[in-house]
């Protein structure tokens, strides 16, 4: 037994009794100077893991035992900040913050108030998240300094190199940290470009988010060495589907095709093959490329671009199912019978050739009889509507089991050369999204099931069951609508949360509805361990389907071939388990650094958008109530906040038990869901903000300050 372990047992034996360190060694019958100077070393380790700290008349507690939490620090553009734990989130005011940053894993030292609030101060920053910063160059008295773009840092910056003479005035630059505290001590690592050139603001975002568009050299390197077509040697050992109609469906902008269909109906069963890019072909473990796509984790799709995972061309070329041409694929066969259920199913390594490159729009167009584009496809029109057929029963299983329906709204963005949006609108999901969203739900599970019950090493997605505190929140918020949950909310079940869903369809406020339900929910997350998937309702569940732009289906592909289509390899099974729990922390942060930075990118040009747009007059939604005022959804998902101080007619208040603004004088309400007219009032890019006013109120006021919260955008549910 280690050291470490020995300790932590002694703590935990002796309670309460906080004992200085020398006795603690006498304890563990540590008397050499050579045993006394390691152990003085394990504790030092110890103390700067968060493990046990030190009081301050030099006695050592675990710091679990001190009521201290470890969790990772959001910070908010306001200086405040959050820290999340399982049990929920500690409030950490801007001057107990130390010097931790946004997103590093801190050690808080809790206070809990009689309300069940909590609010607490950094003790230690256990593992640093922010490695790099950007700065702008500004020139303030005549010289030239540099003033940290993402507001959530507070520090300021001191540059370790005194020549900066190739950096001038407005230059976007991005440097490495070498030193924490404040002020931050940076070193220049690359001059990013001009702050006005165009799609510089996009590349600014990305960058803070660590977010790097180009490949390094090395990897480079080794695609070119990679053969850009299969070769016969490539098909060796793999089943041949080029026999079946074959055909991908995605946007029509999407380049990596990495999923394909073939179907066929075979008495009152439906014989459904997934086929899905092998890029674990191309893409061997440790390799420069594999380095690379695990350092990056996932594609990241903004506004105007794709930072993809993988080279271009892998991404777009030899991984992506085109049409016409061999491509190696993974295949989940399955027959589904009439309950939506698979009977029977086979994972195999295999080759398919794609014979046709479908579109959502053109599959939906066939599915309501448009006669041009069925005429067009004649030779497959059937497949689509026995696909649509499939779809239903399988989606009908799923609702059964009581899967939750969250319809949340995307943002569509149409974009000019330069990066400039020109429209934006709410991304429709018509009947051909839906059926390759719940074809590839059914083969993620079917492999995830596989996976578990052959024990093999793997990632799986999994979503927890809500926080009670957060339920209980939803539930008042279901008030002024007249309804509420019901029984413990402890041990909610999804089926009730999606009969609730149903029970606002139709109405005006049901997207929000679903909105705030989505937000009430746990993240979902990667995890070695198989703990089911609360929204799908399902036992088992991991993503296998898209490993062009996803690194754990990368790593789901590569277990397969090393346990299931091989012979396994026994003694490697103790290190893939254990690389299992790094993957899934590495996989699970990328993805929410992505997600932030795909909405920060959306905000901004949300808020660009609508800075021409100042002046007009829309209908929108109230999509959220705050104790400052209210945000307004517009039916092209652009959010904006009507201040409290702009409400002149009467003085507001918030009441927290309904979300709502109630006049002390004339009692209007201003509520969840509700209908409204505004005014555009002001925009602010460089905020990422919006601001409305009552269009009621444009004549009683003439000015409107811009407010210094964010804006909420409708995204990408990645709850899946």
């Amino acid at each position: 037994m280690d050291l470490k372990t020995r300790l932590i047992e002694k703590l935990e034996e002796n309670g309460q009794r906080y004992y200085p360190l020398t006795q603690w060694a006498e304890l563990l019958g540590l008397t050499k100077p050579d045993e006394l100077e390691r152990f003085f070393q394990t504790v030092r380790e110890m103390e700067e893991e968060g493990v046990l700290t030190m009081t301050r008349n030099d006695k050592v507690i675990l710091t679990k035992d001190a009521g201290w939490k470890t969790g990772v620090l959001s910070i908010n553009a306001k200086g405040f900040g959050f820290v999340d734990l399982e049990e929920g989130s500690i409030y950490i005011h801007s001057s107990g913050l130390k010097d931790a940053m946004h997103q590093d894993t801190v050690l808080v030292k809790p206070k809990t108030y009689n309300d069940g609030s909590s609010e607490g101060i950094v003790v230690k920053v256990l593992e640093r998240a922010v490695t790099q910063v950007v700065v702008e160059t500004i020139r303030v008295n005549g010289k030239l300094d540099y003033v940290v773009n993402d507001p959530r840092i507070r520090q300021k910056v001191v540059f370790t190199q005194s020549d900066l003479s190739r950096v001038t005035e407005g230059v976007i630059l991005v440097a490495k940290i070498v030193g924490y505290g404040d002020p931050l001590t940076i070193q220049l690592d690359k001059i990013l470009g001009y702050k006005n050139e165009p799609g510089m603001d996009v590349l600014t975002v990305l960058a803070e988010y660590g977010i790097e568009p180009k490949f390094p050299q090395e990897v480079m390197d080794q695609v070119e060495k990679i053969p850009m077509e299969v070769r016969e040697e490539d098909k060796k050992g793999r089943r041949d589907y080029t026999d079946r109609i074959v055909v991908t469906i995605d946007g029509e902008d999407a380049k990596d095709l990495d999923d394909a269909i073939s179907l066929k109906k075979v008495g009152d069963k439906y014989h459904l093959q997934v086929h899905i890019a092998d890029v674990s072909h191309y893409v061997r473990a440790y390799t420069p490329i594999d380095k690379e796509a695990e350092h990056r984790t996932t594609s990241v799709y903004v506004v105007d671009r794709v930072v993809p995972m993988l080279p271009q061309a892998l991404s777009n070329g030899v991984c992506s199912l085109h049409p016409d041409v061999l491509r190696l694929t993974l295949t989940c066969d399955m027959v589904v019978n009439p309950n939506g259920s698979v009977d029977t199913y086979e994972i195999v390594p295999s080759f398919i050739k794609s014979n046709y490159r479908m579109t959502y729009s053109n599959v939906n167009k066939i599915l309501d009889h448009d006669p041009q584009v069925t005429k067009q496809y004649e030779e497959v029109k059937d497949l689509f509507f026995l696909m649509k057929e499939a779809a239903d029963v399988i989606r009908n299983r799923r609702e059964g089991l009581g899967s939750i329906n969250f319809e949340t709204v995307e943002s569509k963005f149409k974009v000019d050369e330069n990066g400039k949006v020109l429209s934006i609108s709410a991304r429709t999901q018509d009947d051909a999204e839906l059926i390759i969203e719940d074809f590839m739900v059914l083969a993620n599970e079917t492999v995830a099931r596989h996976m578990k019950w052959l024990e093999i090493p793997s990632l799986y997605r999994v979503h927890e069951i809500p926080e009670k505190a957060k339920l209980q929140e939803f539930s008042k918020i279901l008030m002024p609508f007249g309804e509420k949950l019901r029984g413990d909310l402890s041990h909610i079940q999804p089926g009730v949360l999606q009969k609730l869903l149903t029970k606002f369809e139709g109405r005006p406020e049901f997207h929000v509805i679903s909105t705030v339900l989505l937000r009430s929910m746990q993240k979902a997350k990667y995890d070695p361990k198989c703990i089911g998937h609360f929204g799908l309702a399902l036992k088992e569940y991991l993503h296998f389907t898209s490993p062009i732009r996803r690194y754990p289906d990368l790593i789901v592909h590569r277990m397969l071939r090393k346990y299931h289509f091989n012979l396994p390899d026994e003694n490697a099974r103790i290190e893939d388990e254990k690389n299992m729990q790094t993957y899934a922390l590495e996989t699970s942060f990328g993805e929410r650094n992505a997600v932030e930075a795909e909405r920060e990118v959306e905000n901004m040009k949300k808020a660009e958008f609508m800075m021409d747009h100042v002046g007009e007059i829309h209908w929108g939604i109230i999509s959220a109530v705050t104790r400052f005022g209210f945000f307004v959804s517009l039916e092209n998902t652009v959010e904006g906040l009507v201040h409290i101080q702009n409400l002149t007619d009467d003085y507001y208040e918030f009441d927290a038990r309904l979300h709502s603004l109630r006049g002390s004088r004339t009692h209007r309400m201003f509520v969840l869901g509700q209908k409204i007219k505004i005014k555009v009032a002001g925009a602010s890019k460089e905020k990422k903000t919006v601001d409305f006013l009552l269009a009621e109120e444009v004549k009683r006021k003439s000015t409107v300050p811009a407010h210094k919260g964010g804006v909420a955008s409708g995204r990408k549910n990645r709850i899946r």
